[in-house]
């Protein structure tokens, strides 16, 4: 399985546009830092995308992520969120 990339944006390939439960998966791999580094500002990227797409279990991750979060980081995470959403 790929590695993350240092900036924490992409886990290659696996953040299929089309499929919210692999965007919600993304969200749970940089929060539990699954074949990584812990990355929140990363996980609560992508369950951003997963709640943006409907899916109400990120709903639920992205506010317990909150709790641990500045928020400058959480502001990054929405920046990032909505820069992925403009270009997929």
């Amino acid at each position: 399985m790929a590695r993350f990339d240092s900036a924490g944006t992409e886990y290659s390939g696996m953040a299929n546009p089309e499929n919210v439960e692999n965007i919600f998966e993304m969200g749970l791999m940089y929060a539990s830092g699954r074949n990584g580094e812990q990355d929140l500002v990363a996980a609560h990227k992508w369950f951003n995308i997963a709640a943006y797409r409907g899916f109400e279990p990120a709903k639920i991750q992205r506010a317990e992520l909150s709790n641990e979060m500045t928020r400058e980081q959480i502001a990054a995470a929405q920046r990032a969120a909505r820069d992925w959403l403009s270009n997929h």
